[in-house]
């Protein structure tokens, strides 16, 4: 007797669900779904990991399809989480490689399935470098405790530690830079008693402490070659605001421009660039190694007067042959007071054409500006392009060139104005540029679960031959 009940349920649950919408008879929402990360109309490159996302509208279950052309790929779905097999993904990339495919949504909410307008991702066939290294670092002034260098695979979800603070005796680092993107060529700065720049040359680990005048490395880049490498020494001050919109101000007591030479082990210095009236910081090579561009303010800088703080970008010229700073500093954007156009952070594309660089209001630490936006200049037309298409009305800068000049990596607060996150953007050959999209995560929650900033995006071509264990040896 119990065995017939039990049939005639199963019989009458099945007859049920029989009768239940389903995602084919969904009815059409007119509108494309709300998705977070927003992936909607992005450009990706061929190689780039799965796009996976939420659904942000009110449902219990959900179903979603990519598609190009007669290949389609099922995503798979746990609640409003959308998630890509690696392997079906890949196949999807290079089908639609110079083209763009569509993903489709559908979403049930009390039994109702719901499908959305189809939204389109165009992929790009020129390639991103495939490593990315980032600073994790809590947004706030003084907690460090889980503060770390971190290297991933922009292919993939795999990721490394490169340096943690706890494995250098609780001091703080500066972010990893590499020398145009060779994993043998890179460096981090420790800071603090005992600290020092931590150097990767010919995958060989060493601490150099590079000072001068009792003042540390904070920003830096290498030459073309290799050889040089052009660092600037800074005092930097933290500071409080008053203004309950505003939460730190971050600012330059003292700064200057030196060039170090990796193989003879000397600094090369010169008046124009350590100007005990002026600011001198953030400074990089031109793509040729003929010049330096750097920023410059009039100093020194005092809290009460911080909103008056404008930095210009300058360059000058720099003889690899002879080692040789030049004699005459060019002025290429000239700060004006009243406008937004305080200069940081100037990074030369791998061809030469384009800068790309950092304004604010004012100061030298765009990262708490929230009127921060990137810029980009023609080098070759002087033109300015604004890229409205990339900015945030939040903080937008720390970017870096990928080896190929095609795509440009950059931190973003634009999500919540609190937490900084690597968005990436393609170039093409008339300068546009592409709307972001965040650096993808195998969890498509991560970014909601996540309370650490990621600060100085910066790609590499492969991963370096160090980790966190081998930069502790070192102390």
């Amino acid at each position: 007797m119990k065995k017939t009940i039990y049939t005639i349920l199963l019989i009458v649950a099945g007859a049920l669900a029989g009768c239940s919408p389903t995602p084919s008879d969904a009815v059409k929402a007119g509108c494309m779904p709300h998705i977070y990360p927003d992936y909607t109309g992005v450009t990706v490159p061929v190689n780039i990991a799965p796009l996976n996302f939420m659904l942000r509208e009110p449902c219990d279950a959900t179903y979603a399809t990519a598609r190009f052309g007669d290949m389609e790929i099922k995503a798979d779905c746990d609640g409003n989480a959308v998630t890509f097999d690696i392997d079906d993904w890949r196949n999807l990339l290079a089908a639609a490689c110079g083209n763009a495919f569509d993903v489709t949504v559908h979403s049930r909410n009390e039994g109702e399935w719901t499908e959305y307008t189809p939204f389109s991702i165009s992929v790009s066939a020129d390639k991103i470098d495939p490593y990315l290294t980032y600073r994790l670092i809590e947004p706030d002034y003084e907690v460090f405790s889980r503060l770390q260098i971190k290297e991933r695979c922009v292919e993939d979800f795999s990721e490394r530690t490169l340096c943690d603070h706890n494995m250098v005796g609780d001091r703080c680092m500066n972010c990893h830079t590499y020398g145009s993107g060779r994993p043998d060529l890179s460096f981090m700065y420790v800071r603090g008693d005992g600290g020092g720049m931590i150097l990767n040359r010919g995958g060989e680990l060493s601490k150099l402490p590079l000072k001068v005048d009792g003042k540390g490395s904070v920003y830096g880049q290498f030459s073309p070659d290799g050889r040089y490498l052009v660092f600037s020494t800074n005092v930097i001050i933290p500071a409080f605001h008053s203004c309950p919109a505003r939460r730190l101000e971050v600012f330059d007591t003292k700064s200057d421009v030196h060039v170090y030479d990796l193989e003879e082990g000397r600094v090369i210095s010169s008046q124009l660039l350590a100007d005990s009236l002026s600011l001198e910081t953030f400074p990089t090579f031109s793509h040729d190694g003929s010049s330096i561009y750097f920023c410059t303010a009039e100093g020194p800088a005092r809290p009460a007067s911080i909103d008056s703080l404008q930095y210009s970008l300058c360059r000058i010229d720099f003889d690899m042959r002879a080692g040789r700073i030049g004699e005459k500093v060019d002025t290429i954007i000239k700060a004006r007071q009243g406008e937004k156009n305080s200069v940081c952070h100037p990074r030369i594309s791998p061809d030469g054409k384009y800068l790309l660089y950092t304004v604010a209001d004012y100061g030298t630490f765009p990262i708490w500006h929230r009127e921060s936006d990137q810029q980009m200049l023609d080098l070759t037309t002087g033109r300015v392009h604004t890229l409205d298409n990339v900015n945030s009305d939040k903080s937008d800068t720390y970017h870096c060139w990928d080896s190929s000049g095609r795509w440009f990596v950059f931190a973003s607060k634009r999500d919540d104005g609190l937490y900084g996150k690597p968005y990436f953007c393609h170039i093409d050959d008339d300068g546009s540029a592409s709307k972001p999209f965040v650096l993808p995560q195998k969890e498509p929650s991560f970014y909601d679960n996540n309370l650490r900033s990621f600060n100085t995006p910066e790609l590499g071509k492969a991963p370096v031959a160090f980790e966190a264990s081998d930069v502790a040896g070192l102390f």
